[in-house]
């Protein structure tokens, strides 16, 4: 049996294994991250709420309150790095009546003891001057200045592929399925008979983290599932709103939130269900009944005609009511990086850090590369100029054709976007690389061409192009 070996390797290709993997290829590693999907950000970090939170809302001393913070203030700059669009848009939370303004002056105290700058509790003309298209119900308001917006799905390939640019390796659609010591090593085996060694392993696994877990160690937490939908509207409703608008959090969560994003839509969501099924996302007629009413009280400006399409996503709860970050007195080359919840994608660089204290602290030895590349660029055609697109346009004419229409997305970007790709690319890996496919007619003129492109690109025949997962082929067979 041939063994492949590895300083550490991650499970798990989310927003915080990726964060984990690029932070430690700025050191002479060599570091792999196995995943079971056959592209990146297929779990939670696909679907959320995309909100880099300021940190009022975590219990004062948690994990969640220590990296919210700290992550917050890491994203301006790890985004400028890797291309990534970001904007530092602020946030509001609404309230209705004397009990939402109690809820808002313990959130204002809970982000004062968090270390949360830029609070403030406003009246009702103040914040109705600075998003008029709320409700007028509304009574009062929490504003948190350092409340940002993320691509989450983007973030996480940038991180990808920079980590890969140095050095790091990633392996798609290889499940976990036994996990050994061996002397001071671990032996990982995957479901295709490859077996990987390694001196450091960390699970970052994401809902399934408790299963990766358990083989390893004895049980000592679990991980539960909670569905939570979303409505995303056409671009024609991205300007209702400047800030994220949050109503009162509850028990359960931070309550159903209205917000543009950064490429310009708007989206409500998520409500809350606990559910058995890991792998469901499917959304159901009572989840987006919930979240249509709830939206409703925060606006009514809000044009349900203009919905674009609606999807859900599943968070990682952890039966010990707060994030697992550690490793363990008789094991200190595993570490758990589970339950990562909301906040989880605001504190991700932050967790990133501390993962790679925790293994040098466990004997991993670090020494910095000389020649660490932070930067990752993309193109973006209409982010250029007319001189800039017309040399590039020039120099290539495949980016003076438009493939996606409604996202004005060109042939060139495309390309790009298959020539960066470290999995064979789908068409819902090309939208969300570039976004051809994510506007109002939700890829029915471009689908077609894109096959056509990644055809000719990768060499593929068309019936082995898949949707999504590796099982969504598209096409069964030629028939003229």
């Amino acid at each position: 049996m041939v063994f492949f070996m590895y300083d550490v390797i991650i499970i798990g290709a989310g927003v915080i294994g990726g964060s984990i993997f690029r932070e430690l290829t700025k050191y002479d590693l060599s570091i792999l991250v196995l995943d079971k999907e056959n592209d990146v950000a297929m779990g939670a970090t696909k679907a959320n709420s995309a909100i880099i939170h300021a940190g009022f809302d975590p219990a004062p001393g948690s994990f969640m309150a220590k990296y919210n913070v700290s992550g917050n203030k890491m994203y301006k700059n790890s985004c400028a790095e890797l291309d990534v669009p970001y904007e530092n848009n602020e946030a509001l939370v609404i309230a209705f009546n004397t009990k939402d303004i109690k809820t808002l002056e313990n959130l204002y105290k809970n982000g004062k003891k968090n270390g949360v700058v830029g609070l403030e509790i406003l009246g009702k003309d103040k914040t109705l001057q600075l998003e008029p298209n709320l409700s007028t119900s509304i009574i009062a308001s929490l504003r948190a200045k350092t409340s940002s917006i993320v691509c989450p799905f983007q973030y996480t390939i940038a991180l990808f592929e920079n980590g890969i640019a140095n050095g790091g390796e990633l392996l798609l659609n290889s499940e976990v399925t036994k996990i050994e010591k061996y002397k001071e090593t671990f032996l990982v085996y995957t479901g295709f008979g490859k077996v990987f060694q390694t001196k450091f392993l960390v699970n970052a696994a994401g809902i399934y983290a408790d299963k990766i877990h358990n083989m390893v160690l004895q049980k000592s937490f679990s991980i539960s599932p909670r569905l939570g939908e979303y409505i995303i509207f056409n671009k024609s409703q991205g300007s209702l709103f400047s800030r994220t608008i949050f109503q009162c959090p509850t028990l359960r969560g931070k309550g159903v939130l209205v917000s543009k994003t950064v490429h310009g839509n708007l989206f409500i969501g998520p409500d809350a269900e606990d559910v058995v099924d890991k792998d469901d996302v499917s959304t159901k007629n009572s989840g987006l009944t919930h979240i249509f009413r709830a939206a409703k009280n925060t606006s009514n400006k809000i044009d349900f005609n203009e919905t674009l399409k609606n999807y859900a996503g599943i968070r990682a709860i952890p039966s010990t009511g707060d994030f697992i970050i550690k490793n363990y007195t008789k094991l200190k080359n595993f570490i758990d990086v589970a339950g990562i919840k909301s906040p989880g994608l605001a504190c991700a660089p932050a967790i990133a850090e501390d993962v790679v204290l925790i293994l040098k602290e466990s004997g991993l030895t670090l020494n910095k590369k000389s020649n660490f590349n932070p930067i990752r660029k993309r193109i973006n055609f209409l982010e250029l100029s007319n001189k800039e697109k017309h040399n590039l346009v020039k120099n290539n004419k495949a980016f003076g054709k438009i493939i996606c229409s409604c996202e004005k997305i060109t042939e060139g970007e495309i390309l790009d976007a298959i020539d960066r790709s470290f999995s064979v690319p789908t068409i819902c890996g090309i939208k969300r690389r570039c976004r051809a496919g994510m506007g109002k007619c939700q890829g029915s003129y471009c689908t077609p061409q894109i096959i056509d492109i990644i055809s000719r690109r990768c060499n593929l025949d068309k019936r082995e192009i898949c949707f999504d997962s590796a099982d969504s082929t598209i096409l069964l067979e030629k028939i003229r």
